[in-house]
């Protein structure tokens, strides 16, 4: 299990406790990030007013939850998260690493569009 280090000295790459994001391209209505999720490793469970998600999965297994709702997103599926709709994406796996596609849509992508349910990190 390796994350792809070439990336730490791009602006757009950022580490985070459950793994890493590069944000690969944006636009004034489009943000798209690689977003990798170390193993046994979640994201909060949250929601964005102002943006919805499409999530390809390319490498791994996603446990995601859909308000209160889980799902396995397999290597080569997808999964679509409309706006104002509770979310989580998790690795359920111990040893391997979880890497996928998200390209979000709408008018605005701030870090102040997340409304943070739960986090197992104590953020807000």
């Amino acid at each position: 299990m390796e994350t792809n280090n070439d990336q730490n000295n791009s602006a757009l790459f950022d580490t985070r406790p459950w793994g890493s994001f590069t944000v690969l391209d944006q636009g004034d209505n489009y943000k798209v990030k690689r977003i990798e999720v170390l193993p046994e490793k979640r994201l909060s469970y949250q929601k964005h007013s102002r943006r919805a998600e499409h999530w390809y999965v390319v490498s791994g297994t996603a446990k995601v939850t859909l308000n209160g709702v889980e799902k396995l997103v397999n290597t080569g599926e997808a999964i679509d998260i409309p706006t104002e709709t509770a979310h989580r994406v998790e690795n359920p796996h111990a040893a391997e690493l979880l890497v996928f596609i998200e390209t979000q849509t709408g008018d605005y992508f701030g870090e102040d569009d997340i409304v943070r349910l739960e986090d197992d990190f104590g953020r807000n």
